[in-house]
């Protein structure tokens, strides 16, 4: 799917909603991908960042001619076959066990309006918006690939109802992430059927998708053969989940390299554990890139100057080891991203219809195998990061380790401190450690053995945006305690860019002298880390020190 404007089809019509609140605001508006956006269309290579964008500005969507050309080449195919009277699975046959049912011609609607229905049996809470409006919008770029067979005016319908801001009550549970996402993208499409609920983009509500349609000037969709096919084959629920997940752990880890400077500070650490030079010796680009961000952000430091020559040779390894193990996160992250960027972009149906050679052929490019292990492989990364985050937080609330107060506060025993806050860092850490147990190493048997092997990416894709939830929870704790220690080390000031990201805690969380409610200070720095303000804080200073060092391109 695509941002576009200038279009003859029905998507043209604009937008009528309001912008759903983005959980990924860190996206960073001045870069060279996000500025290629605005020029993309449908057919084309979709970034993750573009799926974002695309589902959180409003942005129209519509199609390229060549991929309304290759629709159309698909769909004549499907037409022939029908001429010729062909027996063709998908097409004229049951699906799955039934595959060696013959299905009349004066069935073919009812056969794919039943697939949809049947097939719509999810369960649990529905999808917030902006996932649903993801979902849809990459099963569209999938249509858009022209190898599903879909009718050209059944596609103009789905686009228009897109740029309408129309988008179907989806359950979380029900996949097992073979023939792909079926039940999830099956209520996807049964709201077009007039069934089931839509979001009603001007009431703010979710109602009877047939009075929706109504209000829109829209009629429910009936299903020419191969469509319900078409809307339901693929992995666009596991894609879609761990797309903002992958997003929302590109910041968190910038802010957990930000975080582990701070509390080197704040606990006396010293720089030379992160200057580039060792690490070009180990040379994994996330090391590299992590040791020299550190670095940076370390440099010009009244505190670092004030113990330089303490006598202390080394630090402990939350602290030494930070490139070593964020690094690693920055590569797997990297992976994760060019497996959904490829996912993101690929025909997931079955059987694919070349229009260009008249073929259909049977394969099984819906197996959620690859996206349930990026979502896996990103799970145990992220956690990594509240891991080695809740060490740090540990030892700056442990005055044996830290030589500050303990539990960060002063007058100790009529106040607590920080003595909680880091055992929901602890408990938080926990919870990781049972949810980064891998979904895709399980499978079950479904469909009369017939789909003997699934790759669960569903749950995969679930639990991992929860892992980043947490992580996320984890690092604002970080930030809390690490400025807090640094209110301890004043009148001492860290280096410029560490002042920088302490002004912005301090001018939404005051620091703790006495014991008080501390829930709101926790939400305020869980909003300073998911928005993107912490890392923004940085950037600057980044930028003007971001230029080769001992080998080291830019952080």
């Amino acid at each position: 799917s695509s941002s576009s404007s200038s279009s003859s089809s029905s998507s043209s019509s604009s937008s009528s909603s309001s912008a759903p609140v983005s959980p990924v605001s860190s996206v960073d508006s001045e870069s060279a991908e996000m500025r290629e956006i605005s020029r993309f269309h449908a057919g084309e290579y979709l970034p993750a960042v573009g799926l974002h964008v695309h589902c959180y500005h409003n942005l129209m969507v519509d199609l390229t001619p060549d991929a309304w050309k290759r629709v159309r080449a698909a769909r004549g195919v499907i037409d022939r076959v029908l001429e010729r009277g062909e027996v063709v699975y998908g097409i004229n046959t049951g699906f799955g066990a039934f595959s060696h049912v013959i299905i009349p011609p004066d069935k073919l609607s009812e056969l794919q309006e039943n697939l949809i229905r049947s097939h719509a049996c999810g369960v649990g809470k529905r999808l917030p918006v902006h996932r649903a409006r993801m979902l849809f919008a990459l099963r569209l770029n999938v249509l858009a690939r022209g190898r599903s067979g879909i009718d050209p005016d059944t596609l103009s319908h789905l686009l228009k109802a897109f740029n309408l801001g129309l988008v179907a009550e989806v359950p979380e549970q029900g996949s097992v992430g073979a023939s792909g996402d079926l039940a999830p993208l099956a209520h996807l499409a049964l709201a077009f059927l007039g069934e089931g609920n839509m979001w009603h983009p001007r009431q703010q509500q979710w109602l009877p998708a047939s009075d929706v349609l109504r209000d829109y000037g829209m009629q429910p969709r009936k299903l020419g053969a191969k469509e319900g096919l078409a809307l339901i084959n693929g992995t666009q629920f596991i894609t879609s989940l761990t797309t903002e997940a992958l997003l929302r752990a590109e910041n968190l880890l910038c802010v957990a390299d930000v975080c582990a400077a701070l509390s080197t500070e704040a606990l006396l650490g010293t720089q030379t554990a992160f200057r580039p030079l060792i690490h070009h010796e180990r040379p994994h680009r996330g090391q590299l890139v992590c040791a020299k961000r550190v670095w940076i952000l370390l440099n010009d430091s009244e505190i670092a100057e004030s113990h330089r020559n303490c006598g202390k040779v080394q630090d402990s390894y939350s602290l030494r080891c930070v490139p070593q193990v964020h690094g690693v996160v920055h590569d797997t992250i990297q992976f994760v991203r060019g497996i959904l960027e490829t996912e993101i972009n690929s025909a997931t149906d079955n059987p694919m219809i070349f229009g260009e050679s008249e073929e259909i052929i049977s394969g099984g490019n819906f197996h959620g195998e690859y996206p349930a292990k990026a979502a896996d492989f990103l799970a145990i990364g992220v956690h990594e990061l509240a891991n080695i985050s809740e060490r740090r937080v540990e030892r700056l609330v442990n005055a044996s380790l830290s030589g500050l107060p303990s539990f960060l506060v002063a007058d100790g025993g009529v106040n607590s401190g920080f003595m909680m806050i880091h055992v929901t860092a602890a408990a938080l850490t926990s919870e990781n450690k049972t949810l980064v147990h891998p979904a895709s190493s399980d499978t079950i048997s479904t469909s009369s053995a017939q789909e003997d092997h699934v790759s669960m990416g569903a749950w995969a894709a679930r639990k991992v945006l929860r892992v980043v939830e947490n992580t996320e929870r984890v690092l604002a704790i970080e930030l809390l305690a690490a400025c807090q220690g640094l209110t301890h080390r004043l009148p001492l000031k860290p280096s410029r860019a560490l002042q920088a990201v302490y002004e912005l805690v301090r001018s939404r969380v005051a620091p703790l002298t006495t014991d008080r409610y501390m829930g709101p200070d926790l939400n305020a720095a869980t909003e300073l880390v998911k928005s993107g303000a912490v890392w923004a804080a940085v950037k600057p200073f980044l930028r003007a020190y971001d230029k080769p060092l001992d080998g080291v391109d830019s952080v």
